[in-house]
């Protein structure tokens, strides 16, 4: 299965049915009496992590998703169906990003459990039929509500695995032979750089009650933190590991090995400067080759943390296997922080807000009055009558008087337009 780990689609929760009008036959009650039923309502969108899936292959053909509507409302009171939820599978560790019409990207959720369910886009609510505008004065209601649009959204979609220790290191340091011997994985291994060409996850079994859960890295090189290599790709997977075991090729000189450290700090630092604060295990592979265990002693004067192996022939490996483990107990859940949601929203108490647009029209904006116009029939003339009424009642009328609307003037709500009067 190829790995895929990003992905944007974009969805479209259900419209609410429309609500009816309806009369019910009955003597000395104007036309029968009211009797439309409500709308139902619109299904939801959900986004939830499973762990049947290890990669976002599936959305690569398929990018758009859309819930069904409520049905609308019936005689007699009935009301409409309301639509189902519907529900789209992404990997244990996906971050969620969501992008509503003329705003800016958000972090929305990051999924790190199964079965952990979020909600990203809300059904519209059906709308309400003839019979809820009965009143003592109007008890022939010739209107209904609308059924309200749902939300609407693009999603992009992030995989950081979930592991709890890194490989780090150059191309052709070993990293795919050192998975390949402390875990079951199987990572393409050859003698030339660039055999793995994305994260491999291998669970290292420590004993029979404890084990973890190790990511192989493809091969980093400089300037991987600005793209090189696809580097931008794969460094995103290690901001979830507890702990990383940076592995470096004892077959170089003893200056290239050391050269070759820091760019891998550097790069690490440049994408996230927390990386290089996590718990590092710096380890020295191919010491069965001739030279190996000089160059190990000259840079263990150096860094005396550094630890010798060889994947190889396996010496040392249990060794760095239970060094592993112990780090990963000690070491702290790693977070993903979501910035701060770039959102322009009203104050508490602002019910709208008009703007003079470029073109001179008057633009009303706000969640309830928007809602309220996608929601009235504008071809039922007590339908405007109450949408007019509304409007004077929040103060909609007043404001524009004041900004100096004039007749005939252009007023906008959402997708509507009207001329003022």
């Amino acid at each position: 299965m190829q790995f895929i780990d990003e992905a944007t689609v974009t969805v479209a929760a259900g419209n609410g049915g429309d609500g009816i009008v309806a009369w019910r036959r009955e003597k000395y009650v104007p036309k029968g009496g009211p009797s439309g039923g409500d709308g139902g309502g619109g299904g939801s969108v959900y986004v939830e992590a499973t762990p049947e899936l290890s990669t976002l292959v599936e959305f690569r053909f398929k990018r758009q998703f859309a819930a069904e509507s409520g049905k609308h409302g019936g005689t007699s009171n009935k009301s409409g169906r309301s639509a189902a939820d519907l529900t789209i599978f992404v990997p244990v560790g996906t971050i969620v990003y969501r992008t509503l019409e003329g705003q800016s990207e958000t972090l929305f959720s990051d999924l790190t459990d199964p079965g952990e369910r979020v909600l990203v886009a809300k059904g519209g609510r059906g709308g309400l039929g003839n019979q809820h505008f009965a009143t003592s004065t109007r008890q022939a209601p010739r209107f209904a509500e609308k059924g309200e649009p749902g939300e609407q959204c693009s999603l992009r979609f992030e995989l950081r695995l979930l592991a709890d220790a890194g490989l780090v290191g150059l191309p052709n340091a070993g990293k795919s032979t050192l998975l390949s011997v402390v875990s079951a994985a199987r990572p393409k291994i050859a003698d030339y750089p660039f055999t793995t060409l994305e994260p491999q996850l291998g669970v290292v079994r420590v004993s029979d009650e404890e084990s973890f859960v190790l990511v192989d890295i493809p091969g980093l090189i400089e300037g991987a933190h600005d793209g090189a290599g696809l580097g931008d790709r794969f460094l995103r997977h290690i901001e979830r590991t507890r702990v990383l075991v940076h592995l470096l090729d004892g077959a170089l000189p003893l200056d290239e090995i050391v050269h070759n450290k820091t760019i891998i700090e550097h790069e690490l630092a440049s994408w996230n400067p927390k990386l290089v604060e996590k718990p590092t295990l710096l380890v020295l592979n191919k010491l069965d080759l001739p030279d190996a265990q000089a160059r190990y002693d000259e840079l263990h004067a150096r860094f005396p943390e550094l630890l010798a192996i060889s994947a190889a022939t396996q010496r040392g490996v249990d060794d760095l296997v239970y060094a592993i483990a112990r780090a990963i107990e000690s070491a702290p859940v790693p977070q993903i922080e979501a910035p701060e949601p770039a959102l322009i929203r009203l104050k508490p108490h602002e019910a709208f807000h008009i703007e003079r647009a470029s073109d001179g029209a008057f633009a009303i904006s706000g969640e309830r009055i928007e809602r309220l116009a996608s929601m009235t029939n504008f071809d039922s003339d007590e339908g405007l009558g109450r949408f007019e009424r509304i409007l004077a009642k929040m103060g909609v009328e007043k404001k524009l008087r004041e900004m100096g609307a004039q007749e005939g003037d252009t007023v906008r709500i959402g997708e509507y337009e009207f001329t003022y009067s």
